[in-house]
C-alpha cells in the first residue's frame, strides 16, 4: 500500500513538473511572439526609410519632390533650434499650437459625446429625439462646416475648437450608444429590480458596460481630430502644423513640408500608444488572456 502511495506521489510530481514546464514554454513562446511583432513593427518603417534614401541617392526618385530622409531630419533638427522669431524653436511653437487646439476641442467634444451617448442608449425617448438628427448630420464632411464656424466664432481659436469638437462628438456618441445597447439586458433588468436610480444606472451599469466601445470611439475621435486640425490650420490659422505644411508648400520648402507631415505621423502614433495603455488600465477585462 505504501509503495503504491509513493508511486502515485512520484507520478504526480512528474506530472506537476511537466505542467510547469509546459507553462514556461507557453510563456516563452508568447514572449518570443510579442518580441518578434515589436521588432517587425520597428524595422518595417526603418526599412522603408532606408529604401527611400537609397533610391534618392541613386536618382531613381526626384529629390525635388521626395527629398531623402537625411535632409528632412537635418531640417527637423534645425527647426528645433531657437531663433529670434521662435525662441523655443519653430517646430515646438507650431506643434504646441496644434496640440493645444486638439486637447481643448477633443475635451469639448468627447465629454458631451459620452454623456449623450449613455442617455441615448438607456432611454428610448431621448434616442428617438436625437437619433434622426445624428443620422442626418453625420454624413456632412466636418471640415465643410469650417466657414460656418468662422462666421459664428471668428477666425480665432474658438472656430478651431468648434470644428474639432464637432468631428469628435459624433464618433464618441455613436460608439457610446452602441456600447450601452450591446449590454446584456439581464444587467439592466437587475438594476431595475433593485430600484436603481438614474445616476446608478449611468454609473454602475451603462458606463462600465459601454467602456470598451467608448474607448474605441475616443481612439477614432483622436484620429479624426488630427485630420481636421491640419485642414483647419491650412485654411484659417497663422500657426500650427497644418499652417506649417501649407506655407512650406507655397514657398516650395519641401523638407519643411515633410517635417510637418512626419510630426503629424509621430503624434498620431504616440496618441494611439497612449490610448492603448489607457484602455488596458480602464478596461482590463478586455485584455485578459486565458
Amino acid at each position: 500500500m505504501s509503495g503504491n502511495v509513493r508511486t502515485l506521489r512520484a507520478e504526480s510530481t512528474v506530472v506537476g513538473g511537466m505542467g510547469r514546464l509546459e507553462n514556461q514554454e507557453v510563456r516563452v513562446g508568447r514572449f518570443g511572439g510579442v518580441l518578434t511583432e515589436r521588432l517587425t513593427s520597428l524595422l518595417s518603417p526603418l526599412a522603408l526609410l532606408a529604401l527611400w534614401e537609397i533610391f534618392g541617392r541613386l536618382g531613381v526618385i526626384d529629390t525635388r519632390f521626395f527629398p531623402v530622409p537625411t535632409s528632412i531630419f537635418r531640417v527637423l533638427v534645425q527647426m528645433l533650434q531657437p531663433t529670434p522669431q521662435f525662441p523655443q524653436g519653430e517646430l515646438w511653437f507650431q506643434l504646441s499650437a496644434s496640440l493645444g487646439r486638439i486637447a481643448i476641442g477633443f475635451l469639448i467634444g468627447s465629454v458631451p459625446g459620452v454623456i449623450v451617448g449613455l442617455a441615448m442608449g438607456l432611454f428610448r425617448p431621448i434616442r428617438a429625439a436625437i437619433q434622426p438628427l445624428i443620422d442626418a448630420t453625420f454624413p456632412i464632411p466636418k471640415i465643410a462646416l469650417l466657414p460656418m464656424f468662422i462666421m459664428i466664432f471668428g477666425i480665432g481659436e474658438n472656430s478651431k475648437y468648434a470644428i474639432i469638437a464637432t468631428a469628435v462628438i459624433y464618433l464618441v456618441l455613436i460608439n457610446t450608444m452602441s456600447g450601452v445597447r450591446n449590454i446584456d439586458q439581464i444587467y439592466i433588468d437587475v438594476g431595475k429590480n433593485f430600484r436603481a436610480n438614474k445616476w446608478m444606472m449611468f454609473r454602475d451599469i451603462a458606463l462600465p458596460g459601454a467602456l470598451p466601445l467608448i474607448v474605441t470611439g475616443i481612439k477614432l475621435g483622436m484620429g479624426v481630430a488630427l485630420l481636421v486640425i491640419v485642414a483647419a490650420e491650412q485654411v484659417a490659422a497663422k500657426s500650427g502644423i497644418g499652417y506649417l505644411i501649407w506655407t512650406s508648400w507655397q514657398v516650395f520648402q519641401v523638407e519643411k513640408m515633410y517635417v510637418g507631415l512626419m510630426v503629424i505621423a509621430v503624434v498620431g502614433f504616440g496618441s494611439a500608444v497612449l490610448l492603448n495603455y489607457l484602455e488596458r488600465f480602464i478596461v482590463p477585462w478586455k485584455h485578459v488572456r486565458s
